[in-house]
């Protein structure tokens, strides 16, 4: 069975407050785009793993593995034959792991007929990581708490343009984090994203900017020339190094951010 994890990127992003746990509540926007890996099980007669693709990172595999592992704990989950191909690029803000885990859990589902519900598998990819939940409904969510308890909202970009460029920049999130004071932002992300895109740049912020930025300001360049460009809305994707445009119109400009990993598609 074939399957294309997808990642997504966060529109807004409010770090609220510490959590006696030592994570953080946060509020922000994910939203799936049309970048994708591609993920392969068969049954086999001995479990092999293979993956393929540029930058790929242990924990990268090990997310997916420990995906089969944890359902193999409730389920009878035979052997498989696992290759997995990276077209996210791997800490980029963008969730790929966290697909690629989450998308391995509705495989197995499909694949061994174990009738899961969506509440059941969201269950199980909370278990691996803040943000693998999301990625069983797939379509854009508010999220709140650590980032693993989602609400649906009323937001839809179809037909826009999405322009996204990662430099390949390593962001420390423990750094990220380090950077931010936790406040309630003026204005709810919700009643933020309410009103027109014309109006985000001002209201939808990721608070993760203000130190990354200033630690890597070449990401900064980056969001300016997108908006330069005549993006209607412009960030920074999670934590990073991900930065996205959003467009009513846009012609390539792939040429214009050499030695980085550029990505271009409409919003659905």
């Amino acid at each position: 069975m074939l399957t294309f994890p997808n990642a997504k990127i966060n529109i807004g992003l409010n770090i609220l407050r510490k959590r006696p746990d030592g994570y953080h509540d946060l509020a922000s926007c994910f939203y799936p785009i049309g970048l994708s890996d591609a993920l392969e099980a068969i049954p086999a007669q001995k479990a092999a793993f293979k993956t393929v693709g540029q930058g790929i990172r242990e924990s990268e595999v090990n997310l997916v593995s420990k995906a089969i592992n944890l359902l193999a704990k409730d389920h009878r989950v035979p052997p498989l034959s696992v290759f997995l191909l990276k077209g996210i690029p791997i800490g980029a803000g963008l969730g790929g792991g966290s697909a690629d885990a989450a998308f391995m859990i509705g495989m197995l589902n499909d694949m061994l007929n174990l009738r899961l519900s969506a509440d059941q598998q969201e269950d199980y990819a909370r278990q691996l990581g803040s943000d693998c939940a999301f990625f069983v409904r797939n379509v854009p969510m508010y999220c709140y708490e650590k980032g693993d308890r989602f609400e649906e909202i009323g937001l839809s970009l179809k037909g826009l343009q999405l322009f996204l460029v990662n430099p390949g920049i390593h962001v420390s999130t423990p750094a990220a984090y380090a950077g931010v004071t936790p406040a309630i932002p003026p204005l709810d992300l919700r009643e933020a994203l309410a009103g027109p895109i014309s109006g985000w740049k001002d209201n939808v912020v990721n608070d993760f900017e203000k130190s990354v930025f200033q630690a890597h300001p070449e990401l900064a360049i980056i969001k300016n020339r997108l908006y330069d460009a005549g993006a209607l809305y412009a960030s920074m994707s999670g934590s990073g190094s991900s930065v996205y445009g959003i467009f009513q119109n846009l012609e390539t400009m792939r040429n214009k951010f050499k030695n980085c990993f550029v990505w271009q598609g409409e919003l659905n």
